[in-house]
């Protein structure tokens, strides 16, 4: 069975959120949309909710969320239980922080990144696996016992 993967954006992030789609869609990945749908006015938090609950509870295995800079969406996102959403703007950090932190969101910001670059920052986040190992499973057990301790 072919993955598909969650996708959602602001207004601030919609024109980028269209072409990542296509671009990505020409290349065999299928997304699931969780909105907005045009550019209009409306709050990122909404959108970041809808993506992270898709990835938290299994619905898709990675996700990408897009507004002005994407470091709204991060912060929105990464609320969610389980979820580890990065803000991303190059290549290097797109490869790593999937190798290393195993992200399961990718943020990138119309605003920051330029349409060629974000297509490409998001093909390597998708197509990069977690490394594994001992320390950076480690690492990721502490993220997971520090966010677990903060739950109320």
């Amino acid at each position: 069975m072919k993955a598909t993967y969650a996708i959602g954006s602001d207004h601030a992030g919609f024109s980028l959120k269209e072409i990542i789609v296509k671009y990505l869609a020409q290349k065999g990945f299928e997304f699931v949309d969780y909105g907005t749908f045009d550019a209009a006015s409306c709050h990122y938090p909404e959108y970041a909710e809808k993506v992270a609950d898709a990835v938290a509870d299994g619905r898709h295995p990675l996700g990408i969320l897009i507004c002005g800079t994407g470091v709204g969406m991060s912060i929105a996102a990464n609320k969610i239980p389980g979820i580890r959403a990065a803000a991303v703007s190059d290549y290097f950090s797109a490869k790593y922080t999937r190798l290393h932190n195993d992200a399961n969101i990718l943020c990138l910001g119309e605003r920051i990144t330029g349409p060629g670059a974000a297509c490409e920052i998001a093909e390597i986040f998708l197509t990069t696996l977690f490394e594994g190992g001992e320390r950076h499973r480690t690492r990721l057990d502490i993220v997971s016992a520090i966010e677990k301790k903060h739950l109320k």
